[in-house]
């Protein structure tokens, strides 16, 4: 008899990537973009300001549930089975290496920008009359904003509010030594202060050196000895607390009160400031060693899209005018055009302005009976919200829900939807439970005694800026039972969540994370049967244990797979006997990549679904998400030929990740490809014109 084969334990932990450490691995290939001197530079800029914000956004979020899980006996583990405690030793480590690296990054760039007329200077290099200028300024803009607040045992140790700039200020009277703390009011007054020059280019100065050049005169009678640059990061992840009797709005306001006063989970303070304030800090923050980070040079440079956004074009990448199909332009009636046809928008290579358009016309049109729409971020643009004002001012029914808990969001969402009420819109925040995290609008119009619904529903959010910035893929579509779909779960959101029929959706938590494993064991039989077995995924994130599990059991049976997975990733391709038909890329460009495409060979039959979901717990769990079927077999076709395929030949901008979990860049082999920048240069081509 011959050797028994033993199947692979597929809950092995070492079969998973760490999803915190594969998060680093995604900041560092922002980083890698901010030091390719082959990016215009002040995109370089741009992706260092990311690094920075992610990394703000990272310690906010993630690190305070690694700080409690560690001191915590009953630890959450994720399919790495890695422990709390370890975890956050390693992912300290990572972020000091990664600190370091923005540094010495930042100190090219800023050589950079000099040598282009973009001069970030010392207040040493000022020449006298900008000293002069720069000296009234403060007095005039600066110095009424600042208090200054004495460290001592006769005053209370201050609060300090998340992630401000602040300065510790060291100074002497009498022969004793005193310590305060001054904010830095970024926010009211800009962290690069311009300061007029005489000649060519631009001069700029940082506000909290302007500070420090003044601080004297907040503290008479006082020698200032020093003076050094700090800030604190506190815990972000704030609970909303609901029972049945409060009012929603009311629980996430008091929520976000606790935002700015949450618990410390890092300080940063500047290269030089002395052990006995750094000790001092860290007492009175309860922040051990491993949580305080030295700056070597400037700090917070998440402040740099300022910089980042300055209006030097040679420094930019070059512009292009989005395309729009000449059917959904305004020479043709926009329902008709619907009506005739299914459309996929492939943004921001496609205007978002149709979907506003859209929008708007159903407003105005007499044939409009309601509108209803799902909204998640919608940002400061009132574009979309005042065509939904301008409906219901014209007799229509408007719907909107409204997610007040979008991270980051939720006081523009809270303000968005007090004004929309006020005019009789119904609004409605979905079920307590449960994130809605769709992305979906139906436009019900009377044609010839028949209702007929108009459906937009896409990967990404009704938001006129992220939209000129995201990838996202969305359908316009008059398909009846795609409508009948979409009004189901418009129902059951505006009504009582729960289990429904729909005939194409498919829709979390109910039923999304079995379809989607159901498929991918049907390219494993097809495989069986002698077929091809191919699999290709799109996503921002893989994190999902009983997701990554069953493309290994695919991979095992020889499916072919293709994943383009942007950011978390805990799946290892390339593992003999497990994962060697898994290839996995992730793309960094001048567009963040957010659109989630989910397509099936099933054959020869093929099937794509687009929609919001990522492939993680919270997508499949804890949230309502929607992916959408793209029924057009000739529309499926132009998408897994232009979209997909041309993500997947990127040679440019792709990194293919490795066993071990680093990532390291596709190796060029013939002719070089920027999927990005073929998007730019064939735009409109997945409409079958090209």
């Amino acid at each position: 008899m011959g050797d028994k084969i033993t199947e692979p334990n597929l809950s092995d932990p070492s079969l998973y990537i760490n999803r915190e450490l594969s998060w680093l691995e995604f900041n560092k290939r922002c980083l890698e973009e901010a030091e390719d001197r082959s990016v215009p530079l002040l995109e370089r800029v741009k992706f260092l300001a990311i690094c920075h914000s992610n990394m703000d956004e990272f310690f906010m979020i993630r690190i305070y549930g690694l700080l409690m899980q560690s001191n915590s006996a009953a630890a959450i583990l994720g399919p790495d089975q890695t422990d709390p405690s370890t975890v956050l030793n390693k992912v300290l480590r990572v972020v000091g290496d990664l600190t370091k690296n923005y540094e010495s990054c930042w100190k090219r760039i800023r050589k950079e920008l000099y040598a282009e007329g973009i001069r970030i200077k010392d207040m040493k290099e000022l020449t006298p009359e900008q000293r002069k200028w720069a000296s009234g300024f403060y007095k005039e803009r600066v110095h009424p904003l600042l208090t200054p607040l004495a460290l001592d045992v006769s005053h209370p140790f201050p609060f300090i509010s998340n992630n401000s700039l602040n300065l510790a200020v060291e100074m002497e009277r009498n022969g004793e030594l005193n310590y305060a703390r001054v904010k830095i009011p970024v926010g009211i007054i800009e962290r690069f202060v311009e300061v007029p020059s005489d000649g060519p280019g631009m001069d700029f100065i940082f506000l909290e050196d302007l500070v420090k050049d003044s601080v004297n005169l907040l503290f008479p009678g006082f020698k200032v000895r020093s003076t050094h640059t700090f800030r604190v990061t506190r815990n972000a992840d704030v609970k909303v607390t609901i029972d049945e009797a409060c009012d929603l709005i009311e629980a996430v306001e008091e929520s976000l009160d606790d935002r700015d006063t949450g618990f410390p989970v890092r300080m940063t303070v500047g290269g030089t400031t002395p052990k006995a304030l750094v000790s001092l800090f860290g007492k009175n923050l309860s922040l051990s060693p491993s949580q305080i980070h030295t700056a070597r040079n400037a700090i917070a440079l998440s402040d740099l899209w300022q910089i980042a956004n300055l209006n030097v074009p040679r420094l930019h990448e070059e512009p292009f005018v989005p395309y729009t199909p000449a059917e959904l332009t305004e020479d043709y009636n926009i329902f008709d055009s619907i009506k005739e046809r299914d459309w996929l928008l492939f943004h921001p290579y496609e205007s978002f302005a149709t979907v506003v358009r859209l929008v708007k016309e159903a407003a105005e049109d007499p044939k409009v009976q309601s509108i209803k729409i799902c909204l998640y971020r919608i940002g400061n643009d009132s574009s979309i919200i005042n065509a939904l004002k301008r409906a219901r001012e014209n007799g229509k029914t408007v719907s909107v829900l409204m997610e007040l808990r979008a991270k980051f969001d939720e006081n523009r969402n809270i303000k968005w939807a007090k004004d929309l009420e006020k005019i009789g819109v119904h609004v409605v925040f979905g079920p307590i439970d449960l994130k809605v995290h769709c992305k979906i609008l139906q436009i019900v119009r009377l044609e010839g005694g028949s209702l007929i619904r108009y459906t937009h529903m896409s990967s990404g959010n009704y938001n006129v800026s992220t939209a000129k910035q995201y990838c996202d893929t969305s359908l316009l579509t008059a398909n009846r039972e795609i409508g009948e779909d979409v009004g189901e779960l418009f129902n059951a959101l505006t009504g009582y969540y729960g289990p429904r029929d729909y005939k194409h959706l498919l829709v979390a938590p109910m039923s999304l994370k079995n379809r989607l494993i159901e498929k991918i064991d049907r390219e494993i039989e097809h495989k069986k049967k002698g077929g091809s077995g191919y699999i290709a995924m799109k996503a921002n994130g893989l994190v999902d244990q009983d997701i990554i599990s069953s493309l290994y059991r695919a991979s095992m049976a020889g499916v072919k797979i293709d994943l383009n997975i942007r950011g978390l990733c805990c799946l290892r391709p390339g593992i003999k006997g497990i994962s060697e038909n898994i290839r996995l890329i992730s793309i960094v460009d001048r567009f963040l990549e957010h659109s989630r495409i989910y397509y099936f060979d099933n054959g020869g039959d093929p099937e794509m679904y687009l929609g919001s979901s990522d492939l993680m717990p919270r997508n499949l769990i804890a949230r309502v998400e929607a992916l959408f079927p793209i029924l057009d077999k000739g529309m499926l076709i132009e998408i897994r030929d232009k979209l997909l395929k041309n993500h997947l030949a990127d040679n440019v901008k792709a990194r293919e990740l490795m066993p071990d979990g680093s990532y390291v860049r596709v190796k060029v082999k013939g002719k070089r490809f920027r999927s990005q920048r073929w998007f730019i240069e064939n735009r409109g081509s997945w409409h079958g014109k090209g």
